[in-house]
């Protein structure tokens, strides 16, 4: 009897990997822990914000509007509860991707503002921040990479025959994964690199032919 269920179980484990479902539990996995790491990126750079206002405040006060944006931005991120459970709502993974979206958004604001304060610009604490939100974005621009393409791979042993019979059997859901706009705020990532020039100074000079306008 012992060895009638030895051998069964033997035949499901041999069923299950040749379906696919060993593959798709170890993808499941590696899509979480990529994951995990993007949240924990974007939980980095939300912990450096408060200190990057209070910082600006003491330079540029009357920056109200922009220094309230930032950090209703970050309060908005915040407020939504973050689980692995987000990986099967893509409803709310959107939410929580538009938040993320409105506060990069609102860091762009912020470093375009610096610009008009010499001072600020020149101050070791700003100058530490910076190089810490650099080095931050960098990291979320990885944590991303390696999320995409974890959850392209898992999701393509979903669709694909035999495995995706066995996925509907199991319950194995695609994951969401960030969309064309959610791309294009990698690539226009918060610009937290400053030196000494103006814009004025840096703006090419206009053709030697073409007439001045009044």
């Amino acid at each position: 009897m012992r060895a009638w269920v030895c051998a069964v179980m033997a035949a499901a484990v041999f069923c299950l990997s040749g379906c696919g479902y060993n593959r798709m539990m170890q993808q499941d996995e590696g899509v979480k822990a990529a994951w995990a790491e993007v949240v924990n990126q974007y939980q980095r750079r939300a912990d450096l914000i408060p200190n990057l206002v209070n910082t600006v405040k003491g330079y540029a006060a009357q920056e109200q509007k922009v220094l309230i944006g930032v950090t209703e931005a970050r309060a908005k991120v915040g407020s939504i509860q973050v689980t692995p459970e987000v990986l099967n709502n893509p409803a709310l993974f959107a939410k929580y991707q538009a938040a993320q979206g409105e506060l990069t958004g609102a860091l762009k604001s912020l470093f375009a503002v610096t610009e008009n304060y010499p001072q600020l610009k020149s101050d070791q604490n700003f100058r530490d921040l910076q190089a810490q939100l650099e080095g931050t974005e960098n990291r979320i621009t990885v944590a991303r990479g390696r999320y995409i393409q974890a959850v392209q791979d898992y999701n393509v042993t979903l669709r694909t025959f035999p495995s995706n019979l066995t996925a509907k059997l199991f319950g194995f859901q695609v994951k969401p994964n960030f969309s064309v706009a959610n791309e294009q705020q990698i690539s226009t990532a918060p610009t937290v690199s400053f030196d000494t020039a103006s814009p004025a100074a840096t703006a090419p000079a206009p053709p030697a032919d073409q007439p001045k306008t009044q």
